[in-house]
């Protein structure tokens, strides 16, 4: 990150899916290395995300899936593209199958983390946040 403006993280969990263990760990994470994080919650749609994003005027966009709704992730970064918010990380973790990844990568998906550690979340959004 060029500057030190404070980083400023979405995270939400979409679909029907209610298992938050996992982005409240990430949330911990993030905020004790010094972003600023708004968590939306679980059932979450695209649009609020979205919405919440331009809003927030957010640099990441994480999202938590679990119930085999990791690929409503592509209205997600479609609406995203269609709010010139190309600036704006889009990461999603979760468990899904690994076969998926690529797919998602070329919905507009920054990166994958399945079953990480908070640092290498953490290290990825130091490392490739893209200043506004």
């Amino acid at each position: 990150m060029a500057s030190d403006k404070i980083i400023r993280v979405i995270l939400a969990k979409v679909g029907l899916d209610s298992h938050e263990r996992g982005v409240r760990v990430i949330a911990s994470a993030l905020r004790e290395a010094g972003m600023e994080v708004v968590y939306l919650g679980c059932h979450q749609i695209a649009e609020g995300i979205v919405r919440t994003v331009m809003e927030e005027d957010a640099d990441v966009v994480g999202l938590s899936c679990h119930g085999g709704e990791h690929f409503s992730v592509g209205e997600i970064a479609r609406l995203m593209k269609e709010s010139n918010l190309d600036d704006v990380l889009l990461l999603v973790g979760g468990i899904f199958p690994r076969e998926d990844i690529p797919e998602l990568k070329e919905m507009g998906v920054d990166e994958v983390f399945m079953g990480s550690l908070p640092g290498p979340v953490v290290k990825y959004i130091k490392q490739n946040v893209r200043t506004k």
